[in-house]
C-alpha cells in the first residue's frame, strides 16, 4: 500500500497557524494541500500527522471532516512520528508531503511514485537537486528504508527532517525527477506572510482543481508582478537551523 503521510502541527516556528489561514473561499491550507493530494491517481491512502499537544486537536478535526485518517506522534521527532504512523497502517512505500506546500501538484506526485517503482530505488525525489520550484516537494521512500533512518538516524536534523539521514549517507539509491527548465528560483512554499499573500493571490486567480505547475506558470507569466510579493526569503531557513542544533548536539557527545 502506497501511503501519504502529510505532517501538520499548529504552531510553526516562522508562521504560527499557517495551516489553519484561509487560502481561497472554502478550504484552509491543510484542507487545500488534502485537496490537491486526493487528485493523485496513484496514493491508496492520506493520513495527517500531528503531534500530542493539545493545540493540536483542531489538525485531528479537520482531518475528519475532509475524511482523511490521522496519527497523533511526537513533536520534535518527526522522524519518529512519520515511523510509527507508517508503522499503524501498515504503509509499503510513503510519500512525504508537508503544510506548507498548498501548491503540491499530483501529477508530479504520481510522476515521483512511477519513477519509485520503475527500478530498484530507495529514494526518489524531485529535489536533489532541485529544478522545480520550493513548495512542489515531494518524496516517497519504502517501510524498510524508513525503519532503517528511524533506528540509526542520530542528529537533530535526521530527526526532524525525516529523510536528511539518506541525504546524508551514500549508501542508498536516489532517483530524481526533474523539470525541463531551471525552476528552483521561484518560491511556492508557505514560511512568512509574504508567501501567504503570494499564495493566496495565485489561488484566487486559477478556478481550476486541482492546480498544476502549468498553470500557476501562466499566472506568473501574465503577471510577473506577483513574484515580488515574497521575494528575498532564503530556502534554506530550517535546515540551517537544524544544522547548527547538529553541531551542538555533537560537542556535548
Amino acid at each position: 500500500m502506497i501511503g501519504c503521510i502529510i505532517q501538520a502541527r499548529v504552531n510553526s516556528t516562522r508562521l504560527p497557524k499557517k495551516v489553519l489561514k484561509n487560502i481561497d473561499d472554502k478550504k484552509n491550507v491543510l484542507e487545500f494541500i488534502i485537496n490537491q493530494v486526493k487528485y493523485s491517481k496513484k496514493i491508496d491512502k492520506i493520513v495527517i500527522a500531528t503531534t500530542t499537544k493539545n493545540d493540536d486537536d483542531i489538525i485531528t478535526m479537520i482531518s475528519k471532516k475532509n475524511n482523511c485518517d490521522y496519527f497523533r506522534g511526537s513533536e520534535k521527532d518527526v522522524l519518529d512520528r512519520y515511523y510509527y504512523c507508517a508503522k499503524k497502517f501498515n504503509f509499503n512505500s510513503i510519500v512525504r508531503i508537508t503544510s506548507d506546500c498548498p501548491l503540491i501538484d499530483p501529477q508530479i506526485i504520481d510522476n515521483v511514485i512511477e519513477k519509485f517503482e520503475s527500478k530498484n530505488y530507495d529514494y526518489v525525489t524531485n529535489v536533489f537537486p532541485r529544478t522545480f520550484p520550493k513548495g512542489l516537494d515531494v518524496e516517497i521512500f519504502s517501510f524498510t528504508i524508513l525503519e532503517q533512518m528511524w533506528r540509526e538516524a542520530r542528529l537533530p536534523s535526521e530527526r526532524e527532517h525525516v529523510t536528511q539521514f539518506i541525504l546524508n549517507h551514500n549508501e542508498f539509491k536516489i532517483g530524481n525527477i526533474e523539470y525541463n527548465e531551471d525552476l528552483s528560483n521561484l518560491r511556492w512554499t508557505l514560511d512568512q506572510k509574504e508567501d501567504f499573500e503570494f499564495l493566496s493571490n495565485v489561488v484566487k486567480r486559477i478556478q481550476t482543481r486541482p492546480i498544476l505547475i502549468n498553470h500557476v506558470l501562466k499566472i506568473l507569466s501574465d503577471e510577473p508582478g506577483l513574484l515580488k510579493i515574497n521575494a528575498g526569503f532564503d530556502p534554506n531557513e530550517g535546515i540551517k537551523k537544524s544544522k547548527k542544533e547538529d553541531i551542538d548536539f555533537l560537542k556535548k557527545e
